[in-house]
């Protein structure tokens, strides 16, 4: 809290002077101050923060909104492109497997075949009746065109034991158990006609260069041979090219960037060829030479990380795990994954899968996750960008709001230093305080001196400024002449808050006693007085001051009249029962100065009314009786404890002499612990003193007198000094205030 003593004295630490520096600088802070005032009031640079806010709660909704409706279309576009491969693979083998099953049973070639397993049967004789190479190459001579119009590359004949008795490679006649034939004749000798999974040939064949050697991708097309009986008698396998239809098949399944189709079979082996050959040669997984392709090459495993990025596994390919849809698809079920999972690059795809137990293969179709969730990517991302400029416009906003505030307050101190405030010119510094300065100055038009109290440019905040318009509204609501008079409040253009009160040139009760001693008991009486009636006035509106104690009383020259006086510091007040009102000042808080607080101000801050007030002046009248305060003690705690517990000395004892009876009857009764024993009102305590034995012997010429002999001892000071008061045998006669704002 402010304390005015000060104001009534002058100091001369205080006594510099303010000389004006009209610059450009200091009219262009002026003017940027004066536009910029509403705009850090409204503090714009928090309607950004919102609409961040706003923005990511929106972002997030319609982000997975937007994931949830295009993982529903992934899901239905990766099972939709599935099943056309499959089914176009599955209409692509039943047509092969016609065609062979056509073949294998057309009269001349099952003719030509039974005359050759006649002809290979062991005889009975050691005569033959035909001759098998004859039969063979009449066979070869048939199966011709036929193998031409449907582009098979070759055939094979078995008899029941799966032994060759007939091919277009005369190196597997007669060869019986291979591994990679085993399968499909299996079927075939079961009554299947089937389409194989491609494989490596196990005959020189020529491959796409046209180079001879084997291993070479090849599919057989497996029939059963019947006789006459509908026995199964031979089984005819016709060889596929897998690149002239199969793996076509498969490429159609490619889409967008990174969309594939690939065929894979029981051992988790590509068997079409991939979309990425050069890719995997580059991660080292296809070997780099002339020709390579992936069908036949690729294990469909999970290197653990990108590939492509440079990863490379620490354990060898086959000791890898499957890939999650290929891991699924070998045990013969079918799925999707729209979640991801690591291909055998390495990369994060989507997936949907079909195990086609007819044919022995499956089918998969994948497409990397960042192609597929790239629309996605790019709302987050616009997302993020709008959050982004919107967190650095709030930023640009924010630090904008704090140089424009450094220029206000730059703007204010400039109007200070030009000595100028609306219609008042500031000549002194006479005081300052923990939230305001107060200035010695005059009115222009009626050159009458001011006191001019304006907010500290370096502490104004929305609640001190709160506080400062209620202290200017409640005391010019006081009309008493013993109460400090208002005479104007104002904002300058660059946001100086001010108000102007009369100028007194007397002396404040603390500085009154600390210099000339405790007073005569007739002077005493008349200054407790004046104070009833400023204080009866107050508390008649329903105001209680709070704050009464001997720096906040001065004593004037007023006009004609000597010892006129005046109570300061209204700042303090607190409207009875307006919890508005009791709000700005802190509810709740310990506000007043501890010498002079009431026990329920001291134990019950917001219980204080006017009977507190009285308090406070009874123990002024023991400081102005004595010398000292009612009770002293070495630390704030033990102090305010006695102010709660502790009997006061009688003034008397403590001077050590008689005073007036039911002066000092009257000061006690003020001093009591419980409100209803002290004088119920201001105008009950002017009753009792005018009772005191001692009242009106200090008269005019008393008061003319004294002031006569002092006048030119006294420091000149003024109404509005904001100065600690000076301790008297005691470190607590400062006011405390306690504010949320510390």
């Amino acid at each position: 809290m402010f304390d005015l003593r000060s104001l009534f004295r002058r100091d001369k630490s205080l006594q510099r002077s303010y000389h004006p520096q009209v610059t450009w600088a200091a009219k262009s802070l002026n003017t940027a101050a004066s536009r910029t005032g509403v705009f850090l009031k409204k503090q714009i640079w928090i309607w950004p923060v919102v609409a961040a806010v706003l923005l990511a709660t929106l972002g997030a909704l319609v982000s997975r909104a937007v994931e949830t409706t295009m993982k529903d279309s992934l899901q239905s576009q990766l099972q939709s492109l599935l099943s056309v491969e499959t089914a176009m693979l599955e209409n692509w083998a039943n047509t092969h497997s016609t065609n062979a099953a056509s073949i294998a049973n057309s009269q001349s070639i099952r003719e030509s075949i039974y005359e050759l397993l006649e002809a290979l049967a062991p005889a009975e004789t050691d005569t033959q009746a035909t001759n098998p190479e004859a039969t063979r190459r009449r066979l070869n001579k048939q199966l011709g065109p036929m193998l031409a119009s449907h582009n098979y590359v070759g055939y094979f004949l078995t008899d029941k034991s799966r032994r060759i008795v007939a091919s277009t490679n005369e190196d597997l006649i007669g060869r019986q158990g291979i591994p990679e034939y085993e399968a499909a004749l299996a079927r075939a000798l079961n009554g299947e006609t089937t389409i194989s999974p491609p494989f490596a040939s196990v005959v020189m064949l020529n491959d796409e260069t046209g180079r001879m050697r084997t291993g070479v991708p090849v599919m057989l097309v497996v029939a059963p041979v019947r006789n006459a009986s509908f026995e199964i008698v031979a089984v005819l396998a016709l060889r596929i090219r897998p690149e002239l239809e199969f793996t076509r098949i498969m490429q159609l399944g490619r889409f967008g960037k990174t969309g594939e189709t690939y065929a894979f079979d029981k051992s988790g082996l590509m068997v079409s060829n991939s979309r990425f050959d050069e890719d995997i040669i580059l991660g080292g997984i296809l070997p780099d030479r002339e020709g390579a392709r992936s069908i036949l090459n690729v294990l469909l495993r999970d290197p653990g990380g990108n590939t492509l990025a440079g990863f490379r596994p620490k354990v060898r390919r086959s000791e890898q795990p499957l890939t999650k849809g290929i891991g699924a698809g070998i045990t013969g079920s079918s799925g999707v994954d729209i979640e991801g999972y690591r291909d055998y690059r390495g990369i994060a795809v989507l997936g949907a899968w079909k195990w086609l137990p007819a044919y022995q293969l499956g089918v998969m179709v994948e497409i990397d996750r960042d192609e597929a969730y790239q629309p996605l990517a790019i709302l987050e991302w616009t997302f993020r960008g709008l959050l982004g400029l919107l967190a650095i416009s709030s930023l640009a906003i924010f630090l904008f709001t704090i140089r424009v505030a450094k220029l206000q307050r730059e703007a204010q101190k400039a109007v200070i230093e030009l000595k100028q405030l609306g219609q008042y010119t500031i000549e002194e510094k006479i005081g300052a305080g923990g939230m305001g300065v107060v200035y010695k100055g005059h009115h222009a038009m009626l050159r009458r001196p001011t006191a001019v109290k304006m907010l500290d440019v370096d502490k104004v905040n929305d609640g001190s400024i709160q506080r400062f318009e209620r202290e200017v509204q409640i005391t010019c609501q006081l009309n008493h002449p013993n109460t400090i008079a208002i005479y104007d409040y104002g904002r300058t253009p660059e946001g100086v808050f001010y108000y102007a009160m009369e100028y007194l040139d007397g002396i404040d009760l603390q500085t009154l006693v600390e210099k000339y001693g405790p007073q005569p008991e007739a002077r005493v009486v008349d200054i407790l007085l004046q104070v009833c009636g400023s204080l009866y006035e107050a508390h008649s509106l329903g105001l209680v001051h709070r704050d009464i104690k001997p720096a906040n009383i001065m004593l004037n020259r007023r006009g004609a009249e000597t010892d006129v006086v005046k109570v300061l510091d209204f700042g303090l007040v607190k409207a009875v029962d307006d919890a508005k009102q009791v709000g700005l000042t802190a509810a709740g808080s310990l506000t007043g100065t501890p010498l002079y607080m009431a026990p329920e101000a001291i134990q019950s801050p917001n219980s204080v009314d006017a009977r507190s007030d009285l308090y406070a002046v009874g123990a002024v009248g023991y400081f102005l009786l004595t010398g000292h305060p009612v009770f002293e003690a070495e630390t704030l705690l033990k102090l305010c404890q006695m102010h709660i517990d502790a009997s006061p000395v009688p003034p008397s004892k403590r001077l050590g002499r008689t005073i007036s009876a039911q002066l000092e009857k009257t000061i006690l009764s003020l001093l009591e612990k419980m409100r209803t024993h002290r004088p119920q009102s201001a105008r009950e305590l002017a009753l009792h003193l005018q009772q005191a034995a001692t009242t009106g012997e200090w008269t005019i010429e008393a008061a003319d007198s004294w002031w006569d002999c002092h006048q030119r001892g006294l420091p000149p000071a003024s109404s509005a000094a904001l100065s600690p008061p000076i301790a008297t045998q005691s470190s607590y006669s400062h006011t405390i205030v306690t504010h949320p704002e510390g």
